[in-house]
């Protein structure tokens, strides 16, 4: 996949780079729009039939994913990471999901979603699903990405391979740096079964005989030392040439785990990992200290109730079931596994080999002329600027959070963070910023789901520097993501915000989709202003004018937009819906798109993750297409744009249509005011509408279809935008 903007792709969307061309791309090329249609009976849109079980569609997006492995548009070592990142997707599944409906069937609870599914049965057809789809992770594994791997000069030796002069060397390692940092656990009633740390990689090893103090030889546990890597590197002169070769911790402990145990005979030794429970529940009611709540809640996650285990494909049957007993799980918690049980580890490869040919050709991000010199103060005084990550640098946010810092005239910084690393530019700019004694506030959400420890530590780095650290609100997750900062020009204060869609992460800021607006706009940062006054005082909600805000007035405002292309489709007048968002799920939001489609409204949904509505039912959906986008870079834009009888609204947020994020979260959504923004925007979702590349397209019964482009030209969003909007230097 040609990613470099070297050659232009042919998609017909050439004219998408320049901000004000006209839209070359129409999804509705009808003059009049439809017909206003004829009364009907009216449907029970409560109707659980109308619904996909969440679980199940969050199941489907990282099957979605595992797809890509096979998909040779991708670069062979990008298709090894499309497996690993499933692996990492699947570990979450569990920890989070699945973690929550085993606690919910422990309680009694029988509370069903709108499609009306029990939770054991969810939880049955999960297993199934999950059985199937990890068995077919390995097979693609071993059967396709090993050997094509191999064949381009990268092997993953097995002990069966090894030659006598790595033989040797993996002797040498393991009594250098493995023998002295792992602790076997021989199993009697003096050494209970172990503890062990979520996800860790762990070994039961079988033996025979007596150790020195007379004990019979039963079962003992190995777990690999954590602070070892799972895979490591041969030396260059033990390979065979032209190639790069790796072995696996787990075969080494393998091929050497009798040394851990002289005088005895090991019988067999069999790796596992076990996931545990992740999710943190801090009760609002019983906590006066969050940041040390949450540290509590911290340890304990390590160690939650089992819901996962994983087991080599040889375990005999006997130590499965003493492992099942052990953490408290059925068969149909159990996975045996053909190859590595952590093979999320494996992505250090990734960044070890030196194989750019393997890998998507690196891009530089494009930056506007308006930003390239002089301040950005004076850049965004002028017009608001609009950036589409990761398409567009990232790189102006942190520049001009510096430049704050550095600035006599900018007197306060406000900001929120929900997943930004304590070492990163932002946080940077906001210490120094404190430093120089500037009015810095800084809303963290300690709760950003595992990212608390991260978290607390930018906290106390940034109380250190004196600025004022504000946890949120107690009940609700900090999920906008807003600056304000206040400058005295002319002797007046100005003041300048940015919105945006994605978190201040400039690491993620190159993976994945979103957009920035940077504004000196009086009423959006009037808005800025009042939601962190809300968030850092106390009292009512002040009158939010132009920003849609949750949990306040979001919900209803999306509500009412939508309702209100319903009633221009009655009307017999064009009524056009695009919403990109990660997930949609809460069904107030679902009835009301029903409600369009059934008035005649042409409803295109971009949904990256779970989706429960079900497109194509006639008489309810059959005006509603849904799809999702995955390739090279993570969907995670949130657009929401109306036709709105031909003066069109375009809206970017920080919230997906789920229940969360209307109503336990604190979001804001914003419109884009600039009219050429807006329609630059609406071309990019319009690319899109058209992808034929990476677009998997949602069917009535849950399954999706790949999107192919047949005879005519291949049209991939991502590579379109790259193209439109990356540096071509």
């Amino acid at each position: 996949m040609d990613t470099t903007g070297e050659q232009q792709p042919k998609t017909g969307t050439e004219s998408m780079a320049g901000e004000h061309d006209t839209p070359t791309l129409r999804v509705n090329r009808t003059t009049t729009g439809v017909q206003a249609r004829e009364s009907q009976l009216e449907t029970d849109l409560d109707d659980p039939q109308l619904y996909f079980n969440r679980e199940l569609s969050h199941l489907q997006f990282n099957i979605r994913v595992l797809e890509q492995a096979l998909d040779d548009a991708h670069p062979l070592l990008n298709r090894l990471m499309f497996l690993l990142i499933f692996s990492s997707n699947m570990d979450e599944f569990f920890e989070i999901r699945v973690a929550g409906l085993k606690h919910q069937i422990a309680l009694g609870d029988d509370t069903t979603g709108a499609d009306g599914r029990l939770p054991k049965a969810v939880l049955s057809e999960i297993s199934q699903i999950a059985h199937e789809q990890i068995a077919r992770q390995y097979k693609i594994l071993n059967d396709t990405l090993l050997p094509a791997l191999e064949a381009q000069g990268l092997r993953f030796r097995r002990r069966s391979q090894w030659t006598q002069a790595q033989k040797d060397w993996v002797r040498e390692m393991f009594n250098n740096e493995i023998m002295p940092v792992i602790s076997p656990i021989g199993l009697d009633p003096s050494h209970p079964f172990p503890r062990l740390v979520n996800k860790s990689l762990n070994f039961i090893v079988e033996l025979e005989g007596k150790d020195a103090f007379g004990r019979a030889g039963g079962m003992a546990i190995l777990p690999a030392p954590r602070s070892l890597p799972r895979l490591m590197t041969l030396p260059k002169e033990l390979c065979e040439e032209g190639y790069s070769e790796y072995v696996f911790l787990s075969s080494m402990i393998h091929a050497h785990a009798e040394e851990l145990f002289p005088g005895m005979q090991v019988r067999g030794c069999y790796q596992f990992r076990l996931t545990r429970n992740a999710d943190m529940t801090v009760d609002p009611e019983e906590v006066s200290d969050l940041a040390s709540a949450l540290r509590g809640e911290l340890l304990a996650r390590r160690y939650g109730s089992g819901v996962r285990l994983e087991v080599a494909d040889n375990c005999p049957e006997d130590l499965i079931n003493f492992l099942l007993r052990q953490f408290n799980l059925e068969q149909e918690d159990l996975y045996r596994v053909e190859g590595p049980v952590n093979l999320t580890r494996m992505m250090a490869v990734l960044g070890d080999v030196d194989r750019p040919e393997m890998l998507y050709r690196p891009f530089t991000p494009g930056v506007p002329k308006s930003l390239k010199s002089g301040s950005l103060f004076n850049a965004i005084s002028k017009s608001d600027i609009l950036l589409h990550h990761p398409f567009q640098s990232f790189t102006p946010i942190e520049d001009l959070l510096s430049e704050a810092a550095r600035d006599p005239d900018v007197l306060a910084i406000k900001q929120t963070l929900y997943r930004t690393g304590a070492d990163s530019p932002i946080v940077s700019a906001l210490v120094d910023a404190a430093s120089q004694g500037k009015e810095v506030t800084v809303v963290i959400e300690l709760r950003a789901r595992f990212d608390e420890a991260d978290n607390l530590q930018l906290a106390s780095r940034l109380q250190e520097a004196g600025a004022i650290v504000i946890y949120g609100v107690m009940a609700y997750k900090t999920h906008a993501k807003m600056m304000h900062i206040v400058r005295r020009e002319k002797g007046a204060l100005r003041h300048y915000a940015h919105l945006g869609t994605g978190n201040y992460h400039s690491k993620t800021a190159k993976l994945y989709t979103d957009y920035s607006l940077l504004t000196a706009n009086e009423a959006l940062c009037a808005d800025v202003h009042r939601v962190f006054q809300q968030l850092s005082g106390m009292g009512r909600a002040r009158r939010i004018d132009t920003l849609l805000h949750a949990p306040f007035t979001l919900h209803e405002r999306l509500c009412e937009m939508i309702d209100r292309e319903a009633q221009n489709a009655r009307k017999g007048k064009r009524a056009h819906i695009i919403v990109k968002c990660n997930s949609l799920t809460e069904p107030k939001l679902i009835k009301a798109l029903y409600r369009a489609s059934q008035a005649g409204v042409e409803c295109d949904l971009i949904i990256r993750g779970m989706c429960c509505l079900k497109p194509g039912i006639e008489g309810v959906s059959e005006n509603i297409r849904v799809r999702s986008i995955i390739g090279r870079f993570l969907e995670h834009t949130r657009v929401f744009h109306f036709h709105n009888d031909g003066k069109p609204e375009t809206w970017c947020s920080s919230a997906d249509f789920m229940a969360r994020n209307m109503f336990h979260r604190v979001e804001t959504c914003f419109p884009l005011l600039d009219k050429k923004l807006a329609t630059r925007v609406r071309k990019d979702l319009e690319t899109y509408l058209v992808d034929n590349c990476q677009s998997w397209l949602l069917q009535s019964d849950g399954s999706y279809q790949l999107q192919g482009h047949g005879d005519g030209a291949p049209i991939s969003a991502q590579e379109t935008l790259l193209y439109a909007y990356a540096s071509k230097s």
